[in-house]
This record gives C-alpha cells, structure tokens and sequence, in this order.
C-alpha cells in the first residue's frame, strides 16, 4: 500500500512538473502536419503510406519522449560511450554499398536495410546533443583552456565532416549552429569569439572553393540573381513560392484542391502547401508556434540545475531554430534549397521521432531541475 502510495505521488509530480505547455505545441505541430499529409494523399499528390507512416511515427516518437522525461537527463548523458558508437556506425555504413540517395537530392546519406530506409545523421544529432553538452559541463571549470576548445573543436569536427563528406551541407549546418550556440551559451571567451568571427569570411572563402559542389554554388547563385534559370535550379522554389502565395490571405482549404505540382511538398516543401491551405494567417499562426516552442526551450535552459541541463537546453534551441529558419526561408526563396524538413511537419518518420527524442532531452532538464526529484530513484 506504502508501494502504491509512493507511485501515485511520483506520478502526480510528475505531471505537475512536466511542460505540459511545450508539449503540447509540440503535438499540435505534428498534427497539423499529419492532416496536411493526409490531404495531400487525398488529392493523390503524395499516397497514405506516408500519411500512415506519419502517424506511427508520431505514436512512436510520443512515447520515447514521455519516457525519456522520466529520468534523470545526467544519467543517460554520460552513458555517451554507448549512444555515440550507435549513431556513428550507421552514418559510417552510409559510405558502403549500403547507402543510398533519395529521388530529388544529390547526397548518399539514407541507409536501407530491407524495405526500411532511415536517415541515421537524425540519431547523429541527438547524441551529438548529449555528448557534446556533457563534454561542456565536464570542462565548465576552464572552459577556456586552450587545450579545451581544441578538444571541443575536435568534438564538433567529426560528426560535421561526416555529414559534409556525405554531401548533407543542410545537416552540417544545424551541427555547426549548436556547436556556435552552444559554445557561446557555456561562456566562451571573447578572445576566441573575436578570432572566430574575423575568420568567418576566410572560412566561408575556403568552404566556396573546396568544399560545394557546382550544383551547391548555383543555388545559392540564384539567390542573388532570380530569374536567371526558371526552367532549372530554380523549377522547385518557383513552383514551392507560388504555391505558398496562391493561398492569399486565409487560404483555400484542406480537401477538395488539385493535385499539387510541387516537389516534395508533403516534405521538405510541406509550408508551402500551409500558405496554400491556411493563407498568410495560417503561416503566421505556425511561425508563432515554432517561436513559442523555441521561447519555451530557452526558459526551461534558464531553470535547469546544472549547465548540463542547460546546454541540451540550448543545443535543442539551435537545432529546432535552424530547421525552422532554413527551410521557411528555402520555401521563400531567401535561402538556397538544402534539403533540411521542417520539424513535426514535414514528412519522414526517422526526423519526427527523433525531433521527440530532443524534446523528451528538454523535458527531462525541466523535471529534473530539482535535486531531490526524480521520477526513477
């Protein structure tokens, strides 16, 4: 009876600690997501496995993010020799015959295994998310030691080569995002950020003569000269903007409209298809959305007990803002197309689940703000 009574209160502390409020506009992006996938399988643009696939994902994804809020953040973070091999390894396999590239994109970093096809850079995020942020906490006393800020390079270094070897500049650039904020966020020294911001075009320099491909540059190109090549590198943005505008002010509805001529529309384009059938109002409302789940990362980062709470924090904050921020502004034609999905929306159940897997990491730095409290002693 003792053993009931102390479960029950665990239970209700938990729920009275949990951010119900992020979690809840976690799930409503997803849902949102979810019908505009299905009314996209309705008009026969897309067909309803992916719609299908989306909801088990969101089911999957749910759950592990419950679960994960449940422990205690320090305990699964230092277990880094265990996830870091496990995210490893398969972005690893991505160089052998077992990886593959997907119709509409120029980089091999998908890997199949039976009918299954993941993309194992999403697991790579994560625990980059955790190590990264527990090699942080563990040098918080001389964070600026030389020799710990080349550690720390190093650190960041290996999962943006891989990713960048794999041809995935997208993904590289959401690693080097939480790596900047990150770092900043734990205290680095203006003697390193000086440098670093004086050296940023001499890196951009190098990365533009060595490391982009032609097809990379001539997207970016077109940014600063539209119009230059409709009928290529700029079909897909053309078609996403407009479909986007034709929306107008409160847009045209979910069910009854025409097969979309968008690529990739229920993915990496799917806020193209939110002004189509919201309107401008509907864009608005989701960007308001992202920003509230964005603001509510932050706050929880400003509560956590310990900097490694803060630092998956804010390592969540810049992986979710870059997604965000990269992909409405490929929708709008104000940054190149780069293959990056708009988190809980876009398609794909490998992103989805382990966009939760980062919220339930957020979670836990909330529950667990408390030293006395833990829901698993």
């Amino acid at each position: 009876m003792n053993k009931l009574k102390k479960i029950t209160a665990a239970v209700k502390k938990y729920i009275g600690s949990l951010d119900k409020l992020l979690l809840f506009a976690v799930c409503l992006c997803t849902i949102v997501g979810i019908t505009l996938i299905y009314s996209l399988a309705a008009n026969g643009t897309t067909t309803h496995n992916v719609y299908k696939t989306q909801v088990i994902s969101m089911i999957i994804g749910l759950v592990v993010c419950i679960f994960i809020s449940c422990f205690d953040y320090k305990d699964f973070a230092k277990l880094w020799y265990l996830y870091v091999p496990a995210a490893l390894v398969p972005v690893l396999l991505t160089f052998t015959s077992m990886g593959v590239g997907v119709e509409g994109t120029d980089d091999v970093a998908w890997l199949r295994i039976g009918s299954m096809q993941f993309q194992p850079a999403e697991f790579l995020k994560i625990a980059f998310l955790l190590s990264f942020s527990y090699h942080l906490s563990r040098v918080s006393d001389d964070m600026n030691n030389l020799i710990n800020i080349i550690l720390l390079c190093i650190h960041a270094a290996v999962p943006i080569g891989l990713v960048m070897k794999q041809g995935d500049h997208g993904t590289a650039l959401v690693f080097i995002m939480m790596f900047v904020v990150m770092m900043y966020s734990s205290g680095l020294s203006l003697l390193y950020i000086i440098p670093a911001l004086l050296a940023v075009p001499v890196v951009v320099m190098i990365a533009w003569q060595y490391l982009l491909g032609s097809v990379q540059k001539e997207r970016i190109m077109i940014l600063f000269n539209p119009g230059s090549d409709p009928e290529g590198i700029e079909w897909q943005q053309d078609l996403g903007l407009s479909s986007l505008t034709a929306g107008n002010i409160f847009g045209n509805g979910l069910f009854g409209n025409e097969k979309s001529n968008v690529p990739e529309i229920y993915n990496d384009f799917i806020f193209s298809y939110v002004g189509y059938a919201f309107g401008f109002v509907g864009c608005i409302a989701l960007i308001v959305v992202f920003a509230f789940i964005c603001i509510k990362i932050i706050a929880n980062a400003l509560v956590a007990r310990d900097c490694l709470g803060k630092n998956i924090c804010m390592g969540a904050f810049a992986m979710l803002f870059t997604h965000c921020a990269l992909n409405i502004g490929m929708v709008l034609k104000v940054m190149p197309v780069i293959g990056i999905p708009l988190p809980f929306l876009s398609s794909g159940g490998t992103a989805l689940v382990s966009m939760y897997i980062v919220i339930g990491t957020v979670l836990s730095a909330r529950q667990h703000n408390e030293k006395i409290y833990r829901m698993f002693a």
